[in-house]
């Protein structure tokens, strides 16, 4: 894994319903940076909604496609991409996030993940009859992928959301990022 460089991009990494996009949205707002989520830039490009890429072209064909979108947008400088969470199953895009910025994994467990998730119909991999069990199936397949590819890791259990991103731009001083002051006295 390389060092992070002080301008570096941020990207956030994790299972579906981790935060990555509230999270990251907060944090690009804290470092004024621009915030890009890869699913919704998939969905802007091609005008249809993730589930209907999945019907259409399988999940082999969306993992293509947000893979392009990872490729572009962690060719940017000085921006924060939340990530879908499967990315990290491409090798090519762990590499991408990795080499390109810094990578934060936000991880929370599989129960709390489907307490926050269990009534989103945006979620193909979840429209199954045991979402719960798929998303302990996931974990369980994608949490070394996830540790393999971040710089850091922040537990996303119980804090609020402002706990939460003031975790990740401690970790993101830490790492050399300079982080502008916070107007919040």
């Amino acid at each position: 894994m390389e060092e992070p460089k002080a301008c570096a991009n941020v990207f956030f990494i994790g299972l579906m319903g981790a935060g990555k996009t509230t999270v990251g949205r907060a944090v690009a707002k804290r470092l004024d940076r621009p915030f890009y989520d890869s699913d919704h830039e998939v969905e802007a490009r091609t005008g249809v909604k993730i589930p209907l890429i999945f019907e259409h072209e399988g999940e082999g064909g969306f993992r293509a496609r947000e893979s392009l979108v990872i490729d572009e947008l962690s060719q940017r400088n000085g921006i924060v991409l939340a990530t879908g969470g499967g990315a990290v199953l491409a090798p090519h895009n762990r590499e991408w996030l990795n080499q390109r910025g810094v990578v934060v994994y936000l991880r929370a467990n599989p129960h709390d993940l489907w307490l926050r998730t269990r009534r989103d119909k945006n979620r193909p991999l979840l429209q199954t009859e045991d979402p719960r069990g798929k998303l302990e199936s996931l974990y369980a397949m994608r949490d070394p992928l996830y540790r393999e590819t971040a710089h850091f890791t922040v537990e996303t259990g119980r804090p609020s959301v402002n706990a939460l991103v003031n975790m990740v731009l401690m970790q993101l001083e830490v790492a050399g990022l300079s982080i502008p002051p916070s107007d919040i006295s």
